[in-house]
Formats: C-alpha cells, sequence, structure tokens
C-alpha cells in the first residue's frame, strides 16, 4: 500500500495525516505551534520551533503506521516573512501574516496610489502582513537583517529547505504581492512601487509544477526518515484546500471557516483590472492554465473565539448558543474585524475594526455570539461575491464541526454548502500533488461529503441582514478612512 504523509504547517497548530493512496486518513498526529504576539500589532514565530514540531508530528505518524512513508508532503501558512540565510537558519524571527507593523506604511500606499501601481501588474492587493511593505519597512528599520538575508520566503519553503538542503518556494506561496501570475515572473514594476527592487535577489525563483525535492542527512535525522525519501513542497494552505476539498470546475470555489476566513474561486483566466479596488489575489495552481481567485479575510474562527470568551463561553458552547438565539439575533448585529492588522479582503483596510450594535437589555450572551457568525457569513458572502462564485461551494476547516454553524453559513449564503468529512483537506489536497508529481496522472479523488441545504423560512431575513451589512460597511469605510487620515 503506497502511503503519502501530508503535513499541514498552521499558524497555531502543525498537523501530520498519512494517507494511502485513495485518500484515506491512516493516522495524524498534531501538535500546537508558539505564536509571539508583541506590542505594536507584532507578531513573530521562530522557525526553529517550527521545524521541530514538524519533526515531533512525522515520527509520531511514521511511528504508528509501522515504517516510513512513500513521500511526505508539505503545505502551511502563507504570506508573512520568513528570511534566512544561505542554510536555511533565521536571521531573524519569522514575521507572521498576521503582524500589524506596516499597518500605517499600507495606509500610505492605499492613499498615494503604491499599492494600486503593483495591483495592475500583478492583481494581487498588499496588506500589513505581506512580502512588500514587509521588506519596506524591515529595509528602514533593520537593513541590516536584510543584508544577512539570502532568502525572503515563507512558511513552507523555510521548512522544505531545512528538511532538504534546497530553496524550493511553490508559485502560489511566490503570488503576492510580486509575481505576475500569468507568467509566474516577478514583476519588476510590482518591486519598484514598493521601492524594494534591490532587494530581488531575495525572493526564490517559483519552481516548476511537479517539482520533487529529497530529505538530505539534516532533514533525515529529523523526521527519523530514510536520506532521499521523497519530498513535496507545497501549494500553500489555501490551494491546498481547495484541491483537497475537490474544488475542480471553473467557477466552483471553497471557503475555509480557519483562523483565516478564505475564500477561493476556481477560474481559467485571470483579469488584472487596473481599476479595480486592489484586494484578494490570483493564487496559481499546479495546473497552469488554472488559477484560484483569492479572497482571504483576515479574522473567521478568531472572531468566534473572540466573543466566547468576552461572554466567558468556548467553542463546546457553540451548538448550545447559536440554538439559544433565533436568526437575526434579537436585533443584535456585528462587523467581524478583529484583527490588528485590519482588513484585507475583499477590500484592504488597516483601520477596520469590528463592533456589536444593537445591544438591549433583552439581549443576552447567546445573541452577541450569533451576531458575530452572522457577521463573519455577510463577510464571506462579500468575498465570495467579490471572486465571481458561480458553481458550487465546498466548507471546510475547523468552524465546521459546529453543526449550527455550519448551518447557519449556508443560510446566510443562501446556498447548498458541501462539507469534505475528512477535515484535514490541507494535507489531502498537497498529498494529492505529491503523487502527481511523482507519478503523473495519479491523483487522489476528491474525499466523500455532506451537504447543508439552505432554510428557505429564513432567506428573506438573511438577505435583508446581508444589505444593511453592506451599506453600514460601506459607510465605517469611510469613517476608518478619516480616522487613518
Amino acid at each position: 500500500m503506497s502511503t503519502i504523509i501530508g503535513v499541514d504547517i498552521g499558524t497555531s497548530v502543525t498537523k501530520a495525516v498519512a494517507f494511502d493512496e485513495t485518500g484515506g486518513a491512516l493516522t495524524a498526529a498534531v501538535r500546537r505551534s508558539h505564536v509571539e504576539m508583541l506590542p505594536g500589532g507584532r507578531v513573530e514565530q521562530d522557525l526553529d520551533d517550527v521545524v521541530a514540531g514538524v519533526g515531533e508530528v512525522v515520527r509520531e505518524v511514521a511511528t504508528a503506521i509501522g515504517g516510513p512513508p512513500d513521500a511526505v508532503a508539505l503545505t502551511g501558512q502563507g504570506d508573512g516573512l520568513w528570511l534566512r540565510d544561505g542554510r536555511g537558519r533565521p536571521v531573524r524571527p519569522a514575521i507572521s501574516w498576521m503582524d500589524a507593523r506596516a499597518s500605517e506604511l499600507v495606509t500610505r500606499w492605499l492613499a498615494d496610489g503604491t499599492i494600486g501601481a503593483a495591483y495592475a501588474h500583478t492583481g494581487s492587493g498588499m496588506f500589513p502582513g505581506c512580502h512588500g511593505p514587509l521588506l519596506n519597512w524591515l529595509q528602514e528599520h533593520e537593513p541590516e537583517v536584510l543584508d544577512r538575508a539570502a532568502v525572503a520566503g515563507y512558511c513552507v519553503d523555510a521548512v522544505a529547505q531545512r528538511l532538504t538542503g534546497r530553496v524550493c518556494l511553490d508559485a502560489s506561496d511566490a503570488t503576492l504581492p510580486f509575481l505576475d501570475p500569468r507568467t509566474r515572473r516577478y514583476a519588476p514594476e510590482a518591486l519598484e512601487a514598493c521601492g524594494v527592487a534591490d532587494r530581488a535577489d531575495l525572493l526564490p525563483v517559483p519552481a516548476a509544477p511537479g517539482t520533487v525535492l529529497g530529505l538530505d542527512d539534516r532533514g533525515a535525522r529529523l523526521l527519523g526518515l530514510p536520506e532521499g525519501l521523497p519530498v513535496v513542497a507545497g501549494p500553500y494552505d489555501l490551494p491546498a484546500c481547495a484541491i483537497g476539498s475537490g474544488v475542480r470546475a471553473v467557477g466552483d470555489g471553497v471557503l475555509i471557516l480557519g483562523t483565516t476566513l478564505a475564500s477561493q474561486v476556481l477560474t481559467d483566466r485571470v483579469d488584472l483590472d487596473p481599476l479595480a479596488e486592489p484586494a484578494g489575489m490570483w493564487l496559481c495552481t499546479p495546473d497552469p492554465g488554472r488559477w484560484l481567485r483569492a479572497m482571504p479575510a483576515m479574522v473567521g474562527t478568531a472572531a468566534l473565539e473572540w466573543v466566547l470568551a468576552l461572554v466567558g463561553a468556548t467553542t463546546a458552547d457553540v451548538d448550545a448558543l447559536l440554538t439559544e438565539s433565533p436568526p437575526g439575533a434579537r436585533g443584535v448585529h456585528a462587523f467581524p474585524f478583529l484583527s490588528e492588522a485590519g482588513e484585507r479582503a475583499p477590500f484592504v483596510e488597516p483601520s477596520a475594526r469590528g463592533r456589536l450594535d444593537g445591544l438591549s437589555l433583552a439581549a443576552g450572551r447567546a445573541d452577541a455570539v450569533r451576531a458575530v457568525c452572522e457577521a463573519i457569513g455577510y463577510a464571506a458572502r462579500h468575498c465570495l461575491d467579490a471572486a465571481g462564485l458561480s458553481g458550487t461551494l465546498a466548507l471546510c476547516g475547523g468552524g465546521t464541526r459546529s453543526v449550527m454553524w455550519a448551518r447557519l453559513m449556508a443560510d446566510v449564503l443562501g446556498r447548498p454548502v458541501r462539507i469534505p468529512l475528512e477535515e484535514q483537506v490541507g494535507a489531502l489536497g498537497v498529498v494529492s500533488v505529491a503523487r502527481a508529481s511523482l507519478s503523473p496522472g495519479d491523483e487522489v479523488p476528491p474525499g466523500r461529503h455532506r451537504v447543508v441545504e439552505p432554510r428557505e423560512g429564513v432567506r428573506a431575513l438573511y438577505e435583508d441582514g446581508y444589505g444593511r451589512y453592506r451599506a453600514e460597511l460601506a459607510t465605517a469605510r469611510g469613517e476608518w478612512d478619516r480616522l487613518a487620515r
């Protein structure tokens, strides 16, 4: 039996899952990652700690399956800035995609047209936690760090380099913010616009689809696996989840209800409209003729966890709380923009902030929780509308563990949602890519799923709620803009 271990290196959790050739999960291991939340909205991670976590979960899974797998496939968080030297050692702590240190810079770039100038050549917006503003910020505040670095990469390629000794960047990771997705080459105009053209040599050339690496002696010792064992690095977690959740036809989409509320729609063309709002991105896929139009909002389950902590509840209470509060949350409504870095899709606004409105003595804690869940649904609908969803929609991520929240999402979105029965769809997606890379034409079939239908009786209520959300958001954006200025 052919077995591949898929590793999903998330922001807060690293997971390893062994899959057989049919896509069936055999066993899994999980390790929590350490994330440093520092003053000034700075969020960092220790690459050595992340690599150690990968070693622990792979060793545990390999032991459980009774021996080495046929390959290891890596996916994980995207964006941020993972600077290393030529041997893959960090020259400073990795800066997370959640980091807000460059928020003022992004606000200025939005106002002076810098982001729009880059967007015209890449179709990717920018937010504080991506390469453009972070490289510029470091160039001003920590230039000696950039001088010591050999690679300005991302999480997945950083781990792959430590395991194989090679720098191998998947084109999906390279997309934001400098890549022209049509050519899979960096757009010099985007680098110039961000003022970092002199640092272009730090950016790895995107690897060709189907690239396979091998464990070197250092990686073999870390994972407890044979030297030379095949390793496939990427795509990163957003496109990996799309593949793993069965997005195959143009127009189909996936919504990841996780830390990031990530909406993606498969397309066969890239439209670099210079007049469009510079937000989202066009993600390259392993198929050169297909892209994912992605609108990854900053906060998904994190917003729910925040309101649960506020009312003294836990995720175990979500279904009961959503049952207790009726659709519409007794007039309580919310904005879910709780990231210190603001929002990045389907609009970019570093000053975006959350709120709870319509509170009265008649409202209870269940209404606050439902209001936030409904607001996340409205934000997801906004993103999916902007991404051009026209086909079926898969719903995956940790939020789907709540039966009531999954039903609420179908109701708010006004469409059926397919929920994969295999929870670790990111790991399954990258394993599918690995199988096709090792044996062209060999792909793991989409897994089984259940379908949640929207309820007709709440359609009008949520149509009105979405209209109100969009109108109030338009007003709030004007207020945020004035405050930022």
